[in-house]
């Protein structure tokens, strides 16, 4: 099942196209994308039936006109170094705990994105980004999954020297710009995915692959994520956690590179589609 946004209201992707969640349900369900994880067991097990009963009701739409599947997030977790070759790149030994941060949620924006470049050096990273669709505290490995409405792409978008000035790093303020947190095509449930655990994950800068790994590489996975932030937070329904990017950034390599206003960025992950993220000179 494919849950996206488009043009601001809740659509079932299907073969056919987008079927508008409001209207096939007689208004049962909203058309506010947000507000579906609020009973999101209910809306789920609704949507599996349209695709099959009413291929009718899909239309053709244009990809361009998605918004970001979950628009508005309580909570954005974004967690560090969880890929070991990205750890060693980056000059950090795997840590004990995953090193978590936010990306506040006025960053985040949909697939199609033109991103207004601030100064500095802007950087990428891929990342696969999983949305909370049930209340977890405390939850155990065993579980953990029954948590997860679906996964989308992410690219965790940094401002590298905000990001390291002054004495402590602050990840979250040179993360958190206006678009630095393109997300999407749509919401894929973990049922559609033939290995929900080991994804094939990359990106390419103007045409370049800079990053290429698969999530199996994560040395904290989907569900010890969720039982390390849920042991101290609750996790809402509707949160995201952009789950670390692999190895490839631009501020690692020799020479440093970093974004311009006329590259284009696409991020793919196995089984969800691409996003494609374009670039802005500041004003």
């Amino acid at each position: 099942m494919r849950i996206a946004n488009l043009d601001g209201r809740a659509v079932l992707v299907t073969e056919g196209g987008a079927v508008d969640v409001a209207t096939a349900s007689d208004g049962r369900f909203g058309p506010d994308p947000q507000a579906l994880f609020e009973d999101w067991a209910a809306f789920a097990d609704w949507a599996r039936t349209i695709p099959d009963a009413s291929p009718d009701a899909a239309v053709a739409f244009d990809p361009s006109d998605l918004g970001a599947p979950v628009p508005r997030p309580r909570q954005v977790f974004a967690i560090g170094l969880n890929y070991a070759e990205h750890a060693a790149e980056a000059g950090y030994p795997p840590d004990s705990m995953p090193v978590t941060f936010t990306k506040f949620p006025s960053s985040i924006v949909g697939p199609d994105a033109v991103v207004e470049l601030p100064e500095g050096n802007v950087d990428w990273e891929v990342e696969l980004v999983v949305v909370i669709g049930r209340h977890a505290h405390k939850v155990d490995r065993e579980t953990a999954w029954d948590h997860v409405a679906g996964l989308t792409i992410g690219q965790d978008l940094s401002e590298r020297i905000t990001q390291m000035q002054g004495s402590a790093p602050q990840f979250s303020l040179g993360k958190s710009f206006p678009g630095f947190g393109p997300t999407g095509p749509w919401l894929v449930t973990p049922d559609e995915l033939a290995d929900r655990d080991d994804l094939a994950i990359a990106c390419s800068l103007s045409g370049e692959e800079v990053q290429s790994s698969r999530t199996s590489m994560m040395l904290y996975d989907v569900p010890e994520l969720l039982v390390r932030l849920s042991a101290v937070c609750p996790l809402l329904p509707g949160d995201i956690i952009f789950s670390g990017t692999p190895s490839g950034i631009g501020n690692r390599r020799t020479p440093q590179r970093f974004i311009g206003p006329d590259d284009v960025l696409v991020s793919e992950i196995e089984g969800i589609g691409a996003l494609t993220t374009r670039f802005a000179a500041p004003h």
